[in-house]
């Protein structure tokens, strides 16, 4: 076993990530870690050039009439989701430097259901939007989640946690509840599903998980790690390092991703007329299918696109649409497809959208023909 030079993981050199540098052997967690620790020139950093087509585009907005409203849209999305995206990175380092790797694996990587339900419980916990989450699960899955476990996570967090609970409830009254009470289905199904396909070696396993013994016990650690703690200033400034350090690490996985969504999602906001919504959503399986697509394109937090979901039912009455508008973006879009991809694995991003769209489309139609 050796550490990762960049974020001092522990990883096994049969199956980590291995990097020859000036004729020494390094080994990583992932290809981001070995990517940041090849010091690629900034100019050929993903963030950094998503982020300049961006300024870019803003900028031509002054003299460009035409991207004014890319720029209304853009910065309208940023006002909504910049406070969740830190508070994901921000939690994402606080797990990084405080939460060992055993508590996560043996909670998050056991071959049970319950650890599905572990998962989803945790999930209805959380507090944040789905692209706060997207920094959490990735860093669920370095510390030794599953990735059955990752994947349910990511269901059930931002539409089934406690503040969107409230908020659905506000807009939709005791309907709303069908879509908690959904999208918890679709979480468990999924992660139970997916601990099939592991089974079944069709989706990567996290080589991040570390072996944990039977007799093991969470609570007798945390104690021990309190009493042998020791306050001071010296620890405050290595704690505040150890946090921001994770956070940073984990914002070079996840944060070109969530500016690429935003840039996707404000040209669709700009460009796509408000009538074509209304035209095309109705309460039909061609509805269904059309709100799927844009959910594709148009998710960005849940606390933003829960009013636009809630429009969609006004306008249309078709309370199934709503459901697939704010499950199928989860499920379906760009941004969480290509974090599983980039981090998680190939299989297992290719996989989500198979297994969830199914069930996200059945339980939209049948909620159209029950709450006419």
């Amino acid at each position: 076993m050796v550490k990762d030079p960049v974020c001092g993981m522990t990883v096994d050199e049969k199956t980590a990530i291995k990097l020859v540098k000036d004729g020494k052997e390094f080994f990583f967690c992932s290809s981001s870690c070995r990517d940041k620790f090849a010091k690629k020139p900034f100019f050929k950093n993903r963030l950094f050039i998503v982020s300049a087509v961006c300024a870019l585009l803003v900028l031509a907005s002054f003299f460009i009439p035409l991207f004014i409203p890319f720029r209304q849209a853009f910065l309208l999305y940023l006002k909504t989701i910049w406070w969740a995206v830190l508070l994901g990175l921000l939690l994402g380092g606080i797990i990084e430097h405080y939460v060992p790797s055993e508590y996560i694996s043996k909670v998050l990587s056991r071959k049970k259901p319950s650890t599905i339900l572990n998962a989803v419980f945790l999930g209805f916990l959380m507090s944040a939007c789905s692209h706060g989450i997207l920094a959490l699960s990735i860093q669920l899955h370095k510390k030794g989640a599953s990735n059955p476990a990752v994947v349910a996570f990511l269901l059930a967090s931002p539409w089934a946690n406690l503040t969107i609970t409230v908020m659905l409830i506000g807009f939709f009254g005791l309907k709303g509840l069908f879509m908690i009470l959904a999208a918890i289905i679709v979480a468990i199904n999924t992660g139970l599903i997916f601990m099939f396909l592991e089974k079944k070696g069709l989706i990567e396993k996290n080589k991040n998980i570390v072996a944990v013994a039977e007799d093991f016990s969470i609570s007798k650690d945390i104690r021990a790690r309190v009493k042998n703690y020791k306050p001071g200033w010296n620890t405050f400034i290595a704690d505040f390092k150890g946090i921001i350090g994770g956070s940073l690490a984990l914002s070079d996985m996840v944060l070109w991703w969530i500016v690429l969504g935003i840039m996707i999602a404000s040209i669709a906001g700009a460009y796509i007329p408000v009538h074509f919504f209304h035209k095309f959503m109705g309460p039909t399986v061609l509805g269904l299918l059309v709100t799927l697509s844009l959910a594709t394109i148009i998710e960005v937090c849940s606390e933003g696109t829960s009013p636009l979901a809630f429009e969609i039912y006004r306008q249309t009455g078709a309370l199934g649409n709503s459901f697939v508008f704010l499950m199928a973006g989860v499920a379906t879009d760009y941004t969480e497809i290509g974090l599983l991809w980039t981090n998680v694995g190939r299989r297992t991003a290719l996989w989500m959208p198979v297994v969830c769209v199914p069930q996200i489309l059945v339980l939209g139609y049948l909620a159209n023909i029950f709450f006419k």
